[in-house]
């Protein structure tokens, strides 16, 4: 199993859980490459549900190449320095954008 579908497999353990109460959002991740897919991650008043495929109103859609999802889930990418450097594209609500790191326990 490649480090992508794994981390999504575990994704409810890796939600901070006091920093999604209150939180209502959908994540789309759409990860290219050979390891990519496509992923969404859902909030619900402090629940999580995620899934593959396309999220029907995702708040905020995340595309990254698998080598760079790797590298910003294990804490050797920043996700800032990702976007600057047009390795993380997001559309979307940006500050769910700015939460990314404390919400999924990245690093």
């Amino acid at each position: 199993m490649s480090q992508v579908a794994e981390f999504f497999d575990r994704v409810p353990e890796r939600v901070n859980k006091e920093k999604v109460q209150g939180m209502n959002a959908t994540y789309q991740f759409n990860i290219g490459g050979q390891a990519g897919g496509q992923h969404w991650v859902k909030f619900v008043d402090g629940e999580v549900s995620h899934g593959d495929g396309l999220a029907d109103t995702p708040n905020i859609t995340l595309t990254i190449e698998d080598e760079n999802f790797v590298s910003l889930i294990t804490g050797k990418l920043n996700g800032q320095t990702a976007f600057l450097t047009g390795k993380l594209k997001i559309q979307g609500d940006m500050s769910l954008a700015m939460k990314l790191q404390s919400v999924f326990a990245l690093g």
